[in-house]
């Protein structure tokens, strides 16, 4: 019964990070729609200026410098697929948490599919945060590879 439990709130506690993950996406998408027919720039100015944040940053200067070139097409095509990625976080975080044996599937395969992509930025970028994701998307794997063994069949 204790190994019950424990299944069940590893895959609540992957299941919550997805749906998490999932309806950040779905808003960053809305996000992006709504800055349709805008100057990015311009708005992402306007906010720096609500939240004071020094707009002299390098940093500032340089995602000023990146949205500038930003045009309805490519704010089209970051909404698809931030909706699309939405659609797939929240299916494995819904399934996840309804115990579907099918979504920890969908999730080993999704989770190990983008690991090589995920090596190669940080081989080419080093950072924390970058090795942090690696490391929690590696244990998720591990954990959901792990938990198929331990219930082979679940009803």
């Amino acid at each position: 019964m204790a190994k019950r439990r424990s299944h069940g709130r590893g895959l609540r506690l992957i299941a919550a990070f997805k749906l998490l993950k999932g309806l950040a996406l779905l808003a960053l998408g809305i996000g992006a729609l709504k800055l349709l027919h805008k100057d990015v720039a311009a708005v992402v100015e306007h906010w720096i200026n609500i939240f004071q944040v020094d707009p002299h940053s390098r940093y500032i200067q340089l995602l000023l410098a990146k949205l500038s070139i930003v045009d309805d097409r490519r704010l089209k095509e970051l909404s698809v697929g931030t909706f699309i990625y939405s659609a797939i976080f929240l299916a494995e975080g819904v399934g996840l948490a309804l115990g579907k044996r099918w979504a920890e599937y969908l999730t080993i395969v999704t989770t190990a599919s983008l690991l090589p992509l995920e090596v190669y930025e940080l081989v080419k970028h080093c950072g924390i945060g970058k090795g942090v994701a690696l490391v929690i998307n590696l244990a998720v794997v591990a954990y959901l590879i792990l938990e198929l063994r331990r219930y082979p069949k679940r009803l």
